[in-house]
């Protein structure tokens, strides 16, 4: 009701203005008799078309090039009636109002009623300039960037106040977004910091490259400023997003080791899983868990989870945005596995359950060995038993020429797979290295020594190490699964370049706001047994045949015959039945081994 009145006054105001001015203030007396009328009309058309375009019953306060193109749509019809009905008018003799004044008074009332549903959005930024509050700087003058602005001057809760922009194409430098200034380049923020009075910098590039996330953070550091890092792409430009920058978070050390993601063939990988019955191992752990969550958003007829902890089975349960089935049952209890299989009936099964942890298995060979080699064992077979078509094992870079009971145990895994496969089905096992945040990586354990005041523990300055994200490495699982064609194939994932975990430590000291040997100190405290300086994700006599995806290899290993390697098996299950460590620890290292491999 307060926008209908106001609309009519507008439009009293704009043709009375464009009538002073067209005639000088000295319109004939009888010129009032005919534009009376007109007014009246001309005020109902203006209502009635605003209301047919749905001005009427907005926020206007969160409006934008959308309801500015209705309001200018809306005038111009109305416009164009009063110019229609001008020679009708003057054919039947009807004195009319000047074209001239019906033109200028409709472009003054359509700017009045736009000022007075945009005057917020017009003038936020000279409000946004007096505002109090934090003193933000804005990395990326593109769509994130306008984003991240609107919604710090739409939002004067948030008690953000955005200043100034960064951005390294030198073409956006002196121009301004919303009012706020282009100033400069990411290096020019450190010398900018106190012209601006800047306090925080919020980096809104979407998936920035690891190198760019460095430089920015390394410049808030020089400066003195804290760093946020918004969310993805879709939730930034996403209009129903609930809020951008409630969503800012705190730069990860995944920022920093990511790199920019390859696209997966989600159409192909959909065609394989779409309307099959998916069971997944591990489902509770960190890759397990992933793997669900990609694997319910392809719609599956059903996903089963299959873990031995119900309260990891139930907590990925919860995070499904699909209905499941969760069967608490343990690899290693094969008549439990095969009456799993048996109710389930699996068509694609990915086999993410292990033990993983090196140390402890170090100390724990017989459990490696039940749950790694037997267990995986177990699963191979009962998908076997009922015609599951589709089988995908995941892997280590650990398994490679072995130096710990984990990745001998695993790399007997991968010889299962190939050896079991049966002829006209897929069976693939998937190799990579660490993935950033699982429970068996480093950074947790480095992230918990931060937290507690240090010292960070790091075994030897020269190790390195292979990381991926887990949300990619689970992508690329999936791509992996549909470029099996059956014989057990194994692919090895592109992990990039090792990271040094000693420049692992430093940067997430960093990241956590302290000071290398300042604050926090860092412990060399020596290898432990098993470990190895470096990981590698193939052995030199490993064929490698490139697939189409440039991030992922095939491999032809170098296998043990048939008969040598069953008999290994049953002679290390018997060893590990007799619960005897030693002869098992030593079977794991030389069972399927076309040599023994040294440790």
């Amino acid at each position: 009701m307060v926008f209908t009145l106001l609309d009519a006054l507008c439009v009293v105001a704009g043709y009375g203005l464009a009538e002073i001015a067209y005639f000088h203030d000295k319109a004939p007396a009888h010129y009032w008799d005919h534009f009376l009328p007109f007014l009246a009309v001309t005020i109902v058309l203006t209502l009635v078309s605003n209301h047919v375009f749905g001005l009427y019953g907005r926020m206007w306060r969160h409006a934008g090039a959308e309801e500015a193109r209705q309001l200018v749509l809306s005038a111009a019809v109305v416009l164009a009636i009063l110019i229609v009905a001008y020679p009708v008018g003057r054919a039947i003799g009807v004195e009319m109002v000047p074209v001239t004044v019906v033109g200028v008074g409709c472009m003054f009332a359509t700017s009045g009623m736009g000022l007075l549903r945009f005057h917020s959005r017009l003038f936020a930024w000279q409000r946004g300039s007096r505002r109090v509050g934090l003193r933000v700087a804005v990395v990326g003058s593109r769509d994130a960037g306008a984003a991240a602005i609107r919604e710090m001057l739409r939002s004067p809760g948030a008690g953000l106040v955005p200043v100034a922009v960064f951005d390294d194409d030198p073409r956006a430098h002196g121009l301004s977004m919303m009012g706020v200034p282009v100033v400069g380049s990411i290096d020019d923020i450190p010398q900018s910091a106190s012209r601006y009075t800047l306090q925080q910098v919020l980096l809104t590039i979407p998936e920035p490259p690891p190198e760019l996330v460095e430089r920015v953070l390394h410049a808030c550091e020089t400066a003195g400023l804290t760093m946020k890092v918004l969310p993805g792409v879709k939730d930034l430009v996403n209009p129903s997003a609930q809020s951008t920058l409630r969503q800012a978070r705190e730069p990860r050390i995944e920022d920093l080791l990511g790199r920019t993601p390859v696209p997966i063939d989600l159409d192909t990988v959909r065609r394989a899983l779409h309307g099959r019955r998916v069971l997944v191992t591990g489902a509770g752990g960190s890759i397990g868990s992933e793997i669900c969550r990609q694997v319910a958003e392809l719609d599956p007829t059903s996903l089963v989870l299959l873990d031995h902890d119900e309260t990891h089975l139930h907590d990925t349960a919860a995070s499904l945005p699909i209905h499941c089935e969760q069967a608490l049952v343990d690899v290693t209890d094969r008549k439990a596995v095969f009456d799993a299989f048996e109710r389930y009936l699996p068509e694609v099964v990915f086999h993410a359950a292990a033990h993983k942890h090196v140390p402890v298995l170090e100390n724990h060979p017989i459990e490696a060995t039940i749950t790694n080699v037997f267990g995986t064992l177990n699963v191979v077979e009962a998908a076997i038993d009922v015609g599951t078509q589709r089988f995908v094992q995941i892997s280590t870079d650990k398994a490679v020429r072995p130096s710990s009971v984990m990745g001998a145990s695993k790399r007997l895994a991968e010889q299962i797979v190939l050896s079991r496969a049966p002829a006209g089905a897929s069976y693939c096992t998937v190799r990579f290295g660490n993935v950033l945040g699982s429970r068996g990586s480093v950074i947790p354990t480095f992230a918990r020594q931060i937290a507690a005041g240090g010292p960070v523990t790091v075994t030897d300055a020269r190790m390195t190490r292979f990381f991926m994200s887990v949300h990619e490495a689970v992508q690329l699982v999936l791509e992996s699964s549909v470029l099996s064609d059956g014989g057990g194939e194994i692919f090895m994932l592109e992990m990039g370049k090792p990271v040094r975990i000693l420049d692992l430590a430093e940067r997430m000291i960093r990241l956590s706001g302290y000071q290398v040997g300042v604050d926090i100190p860092i412990h060399l405290v020596g290898m432990r047994p098993g470990e190895k300086l470096e990981e590698e994700l193939r052995t030199p006599e490993e064929e490698v045949i490139h697939t189409q995806h440039p991030y992922i290899n095939q491999l032809i290993p170098i296998t043990a015959p048939a008969g040598a390697f069953s008999d290994g098996l049953r002679r290390l299950e018997q060893a590990s039945v007799r619960r005897d460590p030693e002869p098992t620890r030593a079977l794991l290292f030389t069972v399927g081994s076309a040599a023994p491999d040294e440790r």
